[in-house]
C-alpha cells in the first residue's frame, strides 16, 4: 500500500479525503480494497485519528467506502458512480487545466447569479454578505480566514437566489474555490482588488440593480482570471 504525503493546513479531513479520492479517480484504489487501519492512516497523513474518523464519516456519505466493524473500510461498489457524478471530480480530470476549467465555468454561471439575487435577496441574505465582506476586510492578510470569508460571501450570493438548485451547483466545487483562491492570494494586491469587487456587487444587491450586480461579477471574475495568470 502507498504511503501518503503528509499534510499541513487546518481543515485535515478535507485534505485527507481529497488525496484518497484523487487515488480512487487514478485507479490506484479500486472496488474491494481495504484502506489502512486508522492508526496506520493517522501515522501516514501525520494527524490525530479524529481527523482520520471525520475522513472516512465524510468518504462513506460520499458513497465512496463502507466500514465493516472487525474487518476495516473498504472501497465501494458505488465508486465509480459517485465518481462520474461530482463535479468536483470531474473538474479535476485534466488537472493542467483545471482554474482554467473552474474560471470559464464561474464566468458562466455567476454574473447571473448575482444578478438574480439582485432580484430576490431579502435582509438575511443580505446579512449574511455583509457579515463576509466584514471578515474579508479584516482578514486581507490572513489567507486562511480571508479564504473562508470569500467563500462564505459566493454561498451567500447562491443562497440568496432563493433557488435551491444553484446553491446546489456551486456546493461540490466549493473545495476547488478554495484551493484556487489559496493558489492566487499572495499575488500582489490580489486580495484587496478581489475585496473591491465583492463590496460592488453587495452594493448593487443591496440597490435591487440585477445589471450592476451582473456587471460588477464579471468584473471580478476577469480579475481572477488576471490574477490566475500572473500567479501562473
Amino acid at each position: 500500500m502507498k504511503s501518503y504525503r503528509q499534510i499541513e493546513t487546518s481543515r485535515l479531513y478535507e485534505q485527507i479525503v481529497a488525496q484518497i479520492e484523487s487515488d480512487v479517480l487514478s485507479g490506484r484504489l479500486r472496488k474491494g480494497d481495504r484502506l489502512p487501519t486508522e492508526r496506520e492512516l493517522a501515522e501516514q497523513f501525520g494527524v490525530s485519528r479524529t481527523a482520520v474518523r471525520e475522513a472516512v464519516k465524510a468518504l462513506r456519505e460520499k458513497g465512496l467506502v463502507q466500514s465493516h466493524p472487525g474487518r476495516g473500510t473498504f472501497i465501494t461498489d458505488n465508486t465509480a458512480r459517485s465518481v462520474r457524478h461530482s463535479l468536483g471530480f470531474m473538474m479535476k480530470i485534466g488537472a493542467a487545466d483545471g482554474s482554467a476549467n473552474l474560471t470559464e465555468a464561474r464566468e458562466i454561471l455567476e454574473p447571473e447569479i448575482a444578478a438574480l439575487a439582485a432580484a430576490r435577496a431579502d435582509a438575511e441574505s443580505i446579512a449574511a454578505m455583509r457579515q463576509a465582506v466584514a471578515a474579508m476586510d479584516a482578514a486581507l492578510d490572513h489567507a486562511d480566514a480571508f479564504i473562508e470569508a470569500d467563500l462564505a460571501f459566493h454561498l451567500a450570493l447562491a443562497r440568496a437566489t432563493h433557488n435551491a438548485l444553484i446553491a446546489a451547483l456551486l456546493d461540490p466545487i466549493v473545495d476547488l474555490l478554495r484551493e484556487h483562491r489559496a493558489r492566487i492570494f499572495n499575488t500582489p494586491g490580489a486580495p484587496q482588488r478581489g475585496q473591491m469587487y465583492h463590496k460592488q456587487i453587495l452594493d448593487a444587491v443591496v440597490r435591487r440593480d440585477p445589471d450592476a450586480a451582473r456587471e460588477a461579477m464579471r468584473a471580478h471574475l476577469r480579475q481572477v482570471r488576471k490574477d490566475s495568470k500572473t500567479k501562473g
